[in-house]
């Protein structure tokens, strides 16, 4: 069996000099948090939100840019260039799908800043 290396204290335990605790006060009637009554409210969630963004047209579109970019193939569109960035491969999934009609949430539009 292997032995232990650690110490063992014989005195008592000395307190460690840390923050000292205050009373707490409670706050006026006015400002407590309104609760339901121990009931949880049913329904209250965002219907639009648990929608899907995306179609399936616009999945394979994606899917079908990152292999090509994968095998090396996929190119950017007015230089030509080859597409390295995963990001840029799914942007030009999404850009594919929407040109085809796909369910495709529109972009964000950036804001000038003058």
């Amino acid at each position: 069996m292997a032995t232990s290396t650690r110490k063992k204290s014989t005195g008592p335990r000395k307190k460690s000099a840390g923050r000292k605790k205050t009373a707490t006060r409670k706050k006026p009637v006015g400002t407590r948090k309104k609760t339901t009554g121990g009931r949880k409210k049913k329904g209250t969630r965002n219907k639009a939100a648990s929608r899907k963004k995306y179609g399936a047209k616009a999945g394979q579109k994606v899917k079908k840019t990152m292999e090509e970019m994968k095998a090396g193939k996929l190119r950017s569109g007015r230089s030509g260039k080859e597409v390295t960035s995963r990001k840029q491969a799914i942007a030009i999934g999404l850009s594919e799908a929407r040109r085809a009609g796909g369910k495709v949430p529109s972009r964000k539009v950036s804001r000038k800043k003058s």
